[in-house]
């Protein structure tokens, strides 16, 4: 394969394939990356190529796309703040890697057709999808059709696709085991109105920490309310006062927006977090340290997930192990603060 053959398969001139092979200005973006396809599917290696794929690089753009819906990931999702920190990271890792990270949204239903479009994407080179709530029929559809694609916040063992998730079981342990070995043992249980794998996840772990010192859920010390509201929310108001017997002494939120929720309510009803009821939630955003009692929480490593899903989408952008997809667990760990206490 000459310089010739690459002008005439791009379709420009000979001059123009020199240009992008060495690096230089004076072929525009997508000329350059048609001439630079070329030569990597044709096998045309010379030394400057090296040095031109490098130039070249530095201008690639990673895409991160979220689907919205009315439960967890908002239409403006980007403002929550486990998002915010974890788009953050993102961005930081795309930038020391040489990359821009470009924004988008989809509607849920318009999944399908927003997929087909940046399938046929020329701006960005690879694509982290915000898998948090979607289902894994949504997440086969996309791996269907992007080449380079890792997913995160979600995992969906049967998916043939690379995922880089949070071991949400192993924090529903540590939040109940620490819990219990406050001398906690009836401990309630606060779940979200919207379910996702990472939310039944967690509730797994909660309850094999609980089997596992002998415990169980009580049903009545159960409750439902929505997961992205901070201020008190009638159904655990309604929920607690219908309460007959012992009530819960501790509680376990899915998230911090929820444990956040239930302090407020808890104040409502008068009760003393944490001298009479113990709340812990889940991902320790910034919220939690602002909090009055500040929220003991399960920490979610948001910067180690964002430099792993960067780092192995550019590998996939390089056409490095595309043959085996990973599935990348990321443990989380107890943060203590002032929302939990020992039982006396």
């Amino acid at each position: 394969m000459k310089i010739d053959d690459i002008a005439r398969l791009a379709n420009v001139s000979k001059s123009a394939v020199s240009l992008a092979l060495n690096g230089k200005p004076g072929v525009g973006p997508e000329t350059r990356d048609k001439i630079l396809k070329i030569a990597q599917d044709t096998g045309y290696v010379q030394r400057s190529q090296v040095h031109a794929q490098q130039v070249y690089r530095t201008n690639r753009f990673l895409r991160l796309v979220a689907l919205t819906n009315s439960g967890i990931v908002l239409d403006e999702f980007e403002k929550q703040p486990f998002f915010t920190e974890l788009i953050r990271h993102i961005e930081d890792q795309c930038s020391s890697n040489g990359y821009s990270l470009l924004f988008s949204s989809i509607q849920g239903d318009l999944l399908a057709e927003e997929i087909q479009r940046l399938a046929t994407d020329v701006e960005a080179s690879g694509l982290i999808l915000l898998g948090t709530n979607l289902t894994r029929e949504q997440v086969a559809l996309v791996s269907g059709q992007i080449a380079n694609l890792v997913v995160l916040d979600t995992c969906h063992e049967s998916v043939s696709a690379d995922f880089v998730v949070m071991n949400n079981f192993m924090g529903g342990y540590q939040a109940a085991r620490h819990l219990i070995e406050l001398g906690h043992r009836r401990i309630g249980y606060v779940q979200s109105k919207s379910r996702m794998h990472n939310f039944d996840s967690r509730r797994k772990g909660f309850d094999a920490a609980l089997e596992e010192f002998g415990l169980t859920l009580a049903p009545e010390h159960a409750f439902t309310i929505l997961p992205t509201v901070v201020s008190s929310q009638e159904e655990f108001l309604q929920g607690w006062s219908g309460l007959r017997g012992d009530r819960p002494t501790a509680l376990f939120c899915e998230c911090d927006y929820m444990a956040i929720s239930v302090i407020k309510s808890a104040h409502e009803l008068g009760i003393r977090v944490p001298d009479e009821l113990s709340v812990i939630g889940f991902d320790d955003i910034a919220e939690a340290e602002v909090i009055t009692p500040e929220l003991t929480t399960i920490h979610v490593e948001k910067e180690t997930i964002a430099a792993l899903a960067v780092e192995r989408l550019i590998r996939l952008t390089e056409q490095e192990g595309r043959n085996l997809h990973l599935k990348t667990l990321v443990d989380t760990s107890l943060v203590v603060r002032k929302s939990t206490k020992a039982l006396e």
